[in-house]
């Protein structure tokens, strides 16, 4: 009896203690398993760890694809040639070195004596077009003077490229220009070296790549084209709407950049003397902020946007900030990433260091 007693104790005690497992599993899950779930449970784990090990690839292999963006503190001639370098560019054929002559008698022009060694390395040709708004640089004779007085002609040849005239060439995938209006040398050139000063713009907000190349080797008929957002060719620059001119402006570039070849193409910005005018403002604001570098990359979009974050970050940039702001310049590096021009997102490489 005793016997039977004691073996129906051992079963009672075996079979709450059995129970009791089964609610402490119940808690910690929060929902009924059965045993095959609970053996799948480790299979769900596994696939999770999957799904985030994939995850971090694509963010890793995303940032592997930003484009580059190289910087130096140091602008002089001899920083010029090192941050090209960087680039490590082949140029096959004639090179073109576009600039800003600069409007007289005291604009912020990127003097002779810090490009010079860069045109000679390249053996290149500093070229122009005539502007559209009259000042010293209207018509090639005047211009001509202009790129002499500054001292462009001493260190390279100089082509004004609509001197003879302009063409088309085609422009796709935008929402405001269908071609792109340049001046008729920009055809004999294979290969080019967009080289800005970059600063703030009285229309543009800044000016930097972007602006060298859609307002700068437009013809004075691609510039009113550009400006007034493809609505005309000829008469005043100036038009209502502010982002649809921004957005003809990056789309220039795109058709640019796509009739040229991009690997023809590379950008270098030089971040001094940053006033809030530009270099076709003959008697400029005096800068407010310190001279920061020299930029260069591939990527036109991303060269701009980096120099536009190193102005945010400067001392004393309330006034070029404001002008950047108040005409809603950003609006063209937008537009410049969503018609596929480059990337706003890039790797920013220090290379004094």
């Amino acid at each position: 009896m005793k016997k039977a007693f004691a073996f129906t104790m051992i079963v009672f005690i075996m079979t709450s203690l059995l129970a009791g497992c089964g609610n402490k599993n119940q808690v910690q899950s929060g929902t009924e398993l059965t045993a095959k779930e609970d053996s799948q449970a480790p299979v769900a784990e596994e696939e999770r760890n999957e799904i985030s090990s994939e995850e971090s690839d694509l963010e890793t292999e995303s940032a592997a694809e930003l484009p580059v963006v190289f910087f130096t503190k140091d602008i002089t001639a001899e920083g010029l040639v090192r941050i090209y370098e960087q680039l490590d560019w082949q140029p096959t054929g004639n090179v073109a070195v576009k600039i800003s002559t600069g409007e007289p008698p005291a604009s912020n022009y990127l003097r002779p004596e810090l490009i010079g060694n860069l045109v000679q390395q390249l053996d290149g040709t500093i070229v122009e077009c005539n502007t559209a708004y009259g000042g010293s640089r209207s018509s090639s004779a005047m211009h001509r003077q202009v790129a002499e007085d500054h001292g462009f002609t001493v260190i390279a040849d100089f082509d004004l490229m609509d001197e003879e005239g302009e063409v088309e060439w085609p422009m796709s995938g935008g929402s405001r220009l269908d071609k792109i209006i340049v001046g008729s040398h920009a055809e004999n050139y294979t290969d080019w070296v967009i080289l800005s000063h970059f600063k703030g713009h009285a229309m543009a907000g800044f000016g930097g790549a972007i602006k060298n190349v859609g307002i700068g080797i437009s013809s004075p008929s691609g510039k009113v084209y550009v400006h007034t957002a493809g609505t005309k060719t000829s008469g005043s620059i100036w038009y209502s709407d502010q982002d649809a001119w921004l957005e003809a402006l990056a789309e220039m570039v795109k058709g640019f950049n796509d009739h040229v070849g991009s690997e023809h193409i590379v950008y270098i910005n030089v971040m001094n003397r940053l006033s809030v005018d530009c270099d076709c403002d003959g008697n400029p604001a005096e800068p407010d902020i310190h001279d920061i570098g020299i930029l260069a990359s591939y990527d036109p979009v991303a060269l701009d946007q980096a120099c536009v974050d190193l102005i945010y970050e400067a001392e004393g940039n309330e006034a070029l900030v404001n002008r950047m702001e108040s005409l809603h310049g950003i609006h063209t590096l937008e537009h410049a990433e969503e018609i596929g021009l480059g990337s706003r997102g890039y790797e920013l490489v220090n290379i004094d260091e």
